[in-house]
């Protein structure tokens, strides 16, 4: 019954948890790392392919993008999550690989020009991402359900996305049971469109998220119908065009709910209707899927507008670009507008042309809706860069950048421990995760010293006996080393696949000796082939 901490730990993305119990091994969210990474990740304890499950909290790419990898390496389990959740991996790991090979085609076009650079290899393909796709067993809400002999789990609401979860996990090794609760991201209250996080009432061990650990949001809520409309006046007056960066899945939806309700009364003076773009295929798909679930994430008031016959999320003049050809033609249209473009943090994706068409303007506006990780473009603009590069090219920061202050999916952090203290008793023990460095460590304090908590800020590669409640190696921090050519990612795939290999040959044990001869004489070919 042993927990190891693999991602996220004193870092903000690339969630990753491992669990060893019941003879099963289990990941709880399997994410890619974005913008600036301070530390080194302690690699998984065993090969991709003898992960049994995968327990994911939600769709967001810092939970989930790595899955397709894990897939490519040979993992053949489950993926549980919720049914929300489930659809929207379906097009969040496709868009994924799409960026990834897209990626990898534009690096590999710029080596033809470099005899010394190796060719690049992305992290996965379409192919490997549809293998991941596969193997989601959607759950719902609130129902206690077997995992396997000895483990059961549950999916509970927290409110951060659509689909979003804290994760229980009742573990029975030896006659003696425990739960840990996996929090996920824990949502803001009072969000657009979906619910409220839901509390849980007991867990022997927590591992809770930090993302906001150290700061709080504005005491009243923010009017953000009359903050938006202020902006998008004062743009539209001087001619330019507000460019909203957004990830495609969750804040678009919210700022179309916004929108919706300012051009329903009007409130635009002089420019009532306007135009507004969603750019991203990828977000008008998930736009989609927050229909299909209404009826399980949207809060009471999206549904009374549901009940009138109302869709929360469109209104007259929204208008969906899909193709390439489409996108390239807003910048071209000089008609006042709002664009929504992913991604949220400037790093990827059409929001970039936007961007290089729209930053040296000063009659534009950049509107930034949500969290910007150090080291990404989006949180240069925040902190008021004057200069960037965009496709090779310099590009002056002249346009406005602003920003809806308080608007975020997360808890504060008097949310977060609102969210903690729903235990009717305190846990044994909370481990701080998913927070940047200084954050964990004061969050953790927080707890400990103020609120009396047995906390723990781990650092990857750190591994807790879930059953002694004693700490089998508690790592030191590893500063990251400089990145090393891709083609290692390469050979990685390849000693994955002779861990697979040795664990296949493993099982063969007990089979008749003439299909033990038959295989023992293809793997000796396929060495004899690539020893000379």
């Amino acid at each position: 019954m042993r927990l190891m901490f693999i991602g996220a730990d004193h870092e903000v993305t690339g969630s990753c948890h491992y669990l060893y119990a019941c003879g099963k091994h289990i990941l709880v969210d399997y994410g890619m790392e974005q913008g600036v990474n301070v530390f080194e990740n302690a690699p998984l304890p065993v090969a991709e392919s003898v992960i049994d499950y995968v327990l994911l909290t939600h769709a967001h790419i810092d939970h989930s993008g790595m899955l397709p990898q894990l897939s490519a390496r040979g993992f053949h389990g489950q993926i549980l999550t919720t049914e929300a959740t489930a659809d929207l991996c379906s097009i969040m790991l496709r868009d994924s690989a799409h960026i990834q090979m897209q990626e990898a085609d534009w690096k590999n076009r710029k080596a033809k020009r470099n005899a010394r650079q190796e060719p690049y290899e992305p992290p996965y393909t379409m192919e490997d991402a549809q293998n991941a796709i596969n193997r989601l067993v959607p759950c719902p809400y609130g129902k206690k359900m077997p995992l396997c002999d000895g483990i059961e789990i549950r999916f509970t609401d927290v409110g951060h996305l659509l689909g979003s979860a804290s994760i229980e996990v009742w573990i029975t090794e030896e006659e003696v049971t425990k739960k840990i609760v996996f929090s996920g991201d824990i949502g803001n209250k009072n969000q657009p469109l979906i619910k409220d996080p839901q509390k849980t009432q007991e867990a022997d061990y927590v591992v809770m998220e930090s993302t906001y650990g150290d700061r709080l949001h504005p005491g009243e809520r923010p009017d953000y119908i009359r903050e938006l409309t202020g902006i998008l006046k004062e743009t539209f007056d001087k001619g330019g065009n507000v460019v909203i960066p957004s990830f495609a899945v969750g804040r678009t939806q919210e700022m179309l709910y916004f929108i919706r309700k300012i051009k329903e009364n009007r409130l635009v003076e002089g420019h009532e209707d306007f135009p507004v773009y969603v750019d991203s295929p990828l977000a008008v798909e998930a736009t989609g899927i927050f229909h299909q679930n209404e009826a399980d994430c949207f809060d009471e008031e999206a549904m009374e507008l549901v009940k009138k016959g109302i869709n929360p999320i469109s209104f007259s003049g929204l208008r969906l670009s899909i193709t390439s050809e489409e996108s390239k033609a807003i910048n071209f249209d000089s008609t006042p507008k709002v664009i929504i473009s992913a991604s949220g943090m400037c790093d990827a994706g059409r929001i970039r042309h936007h961007l290089k068409h729209n930053l040296w303007r000063e009659d534009s506006t950049i509107l930034f809706v949500g969290y910007q990780a150090v080291g990404t473009l989006g949180r240069s603009l925040v902190e008021g860069i004057d200069e960037v590069k965009l496709f090779g090219e310099p590009i002056a920061v002249r346009a406005g950048i602003r920003s809806l202050t308080g608007l975020s999916g997360h808890a504060d952090k008097n949310g977060l421990i609102d969210w903690l203290q729903g235990f009717t008793e305190k846990p044994e023990r909370v481990f701080v995760v998913h927070g940047e460095d200084s954050v964990c460590m004061s969050f953790t304090e927080c707890l400990k010293k103020e609120y009396g908590y047995q906390a723990y800020a781990p650092y990857s590669g750190t591994e807790f006996d879930l059953l002694t409640g004693e700490f089998v190696y508690e790592a030191e921090p590893v500063a990251l080393k400089k990145k090393a050519k891709a083609v290692s990612d390469v050979f990685a795939r390849l000693v994955a696949a002779g861990q697979r290999l040795l664990s296949v040959i493993q099982k063969c044990e007990g089979r008749p000796n003439k299909e033990l001869g038959k295989f023992a004489d293809q793997i000796n070919s396929l060495c004899d082939k690539w020893e000379n």
